[in-house]
């Protein structure tokens, strides 16, 4: 059962594509099609443009001071991203919305998604949910899909990483 297609999965993409900036259009369009998203056209310069406009929009969410200017900055994206929701069957998928029109291009459709699904996620989960990972000397952008909602970390690996950091420093006394 899909409930909300435009949650989780498109918060991670976004992360994703934050976090390791795509290079070009074929790196973009090959990336897209490994999460899931179906291409219904080739992907252009101006779609790795729009991408990336989308990306530097959703980093400003994820490092908006505080509740208010992160839904102030949000409500801005989807303003931007503006279409009516529409039900929509690809093969193999079945029936779904889709918040945005047909045959856009992938700069477009980005765009929406991470706008669409970045406040399904926030507001289905809570706004403090998307954040920057905790490490000292670790900048990646993470969506917290955990269930108890306190996660600190954008992997296991910097999560190990802070422990056996902290347990160092407690041998050590300092």
């Amino acid at each position: 059962m899909q409930l909300n297609p435009y949650g989780e999965d498109v918060v991670n993409l976004a992360a994703d594509l934050v976090n390791r900036r795509p290079e070009n259009t074929d790196e973009l369009a090959e990336r897209c099609r490994a999460a899931g998203l179906t291409l219904e056209r080739p992907v252009t310069e101006d779609d790795f443009g729009r991408a990336q406009a989308a990306l530097n929009a959703w980093e400003g969410v994820v490092d908006a001071a505080g509740e208010q200017e992160r839904a102030d900055l949000l409500n801005r994206m989807l303003a931007a991203a503006g279409a009516y929701p529409r039900l929509t069957s690809h093969p193999g998928t079945g029936w779904h919305l889709h918040y945005r029109d047909e045959e856009q291009p992938l700069g477009s459709v980005l765009f929406t998604l991470f706008a669409v699904g970045t406040a399904l996620h926030l507001t289905g989960r809570g706004m403090h949910r998307l954040r920057r990972c905790e490490v000292t000397g670790c900048d990646l952008a993470f969506a917290d899909t955990s269930r108890t909602g306190r996660q600190r970390y954008c992997s296991q690996r910097c999560a190990n990483r802070d422990a056996v950091r902290r347990h160092r420093a407690r041998a050590t006394g300092t």
